[in-house]
């Protein structure tokens, strides 16, 4: 792990040890809820995959998962949230990049990312869609959800990735469908969207 990766797993440590982080919810959102429901099970990656809110509903929908974070706290949680819904038993959980996906052993199905991609650094972006390309499946689907970087984005707050070089990033895929719009919270605003491809 380099030194930005130590960097940032260290931030999202923290949040996640101070409770920062909004994206704890039970389901995940709509968008992955209505793709699983239009696909027959099968293997699936779950990239940032937090407290394994998204691997948990692929495993209780039938789904083998393997759910990749690299904040370890948020890990042995999502264990142990997988193992109070009764779903431990199909779904691997692994502390790790989702730029360095040597543990895991393709062909998959589908790779749902909400959220993880957009904060990393152009070269660990693209081994990230290189493990991609790797491990999925011709036809497989990939749901990414990112914050697209905006010119008024504060420089030293949350990283985005501009809309372009995230086309030309995953140009290899089809893209299905996008929808942009913007994420809000209570002490924040930024544009985001959602993308969906086929392998």
């Amino acid at each position: 792990m380099n030194q930005e990766q130590q960097e940032s797993q260290a931030r999202f440590t923290e949040r996640y040890a101070n409770g920062q982080v909004p994206w704890d919810d039970d389901l995940p959102p709509p968008e992955v809820q209505d793709l699983v429901a239009a696909l027959p099970p099968g293997r699936a990656l779950d990239l940032g995959c937090g407290y394994g809110r998204t691997s948990i509903y692929l495993a209780q929908k039938g789904w083998q998962v393997d759910g990749v974070d690299f904040v370890p706290q948020a890990v042995a949680e999502a264990k142990r949230r997988a193992a109070a819904a009764g779903a431990l038993n199909q779904i691997q959980f692994h502390v790790g990049s989702v730029a360095d996906l040597h543990f895991a052993d393709g062909p998959y199905d589908l790779a749902i990312d909400v959220g993880c991609m957009h904060s990393l650094s152009a070269p660990l972006q693209q081994a990230y869609r290189d493990e991609l390309l790797r491990l999925l499946q011709p036809g497989a689907a990939y749901l990414l959800f990112a914050r697209l970087h905006s010119p008024e984005d504060d420089p030293d707050g949350p990283r985005g990735v501009k809309e372009g070089v995230l086309r030309t990033l995953f140009a290899p895929f089809k893209l299905q469908k996008c929808e942009l719009g913007v994420t809000e919270g209570e002490d924040y605003s930024w544009r985001s969207g959602w993308f969906w491809y086929v392998r």
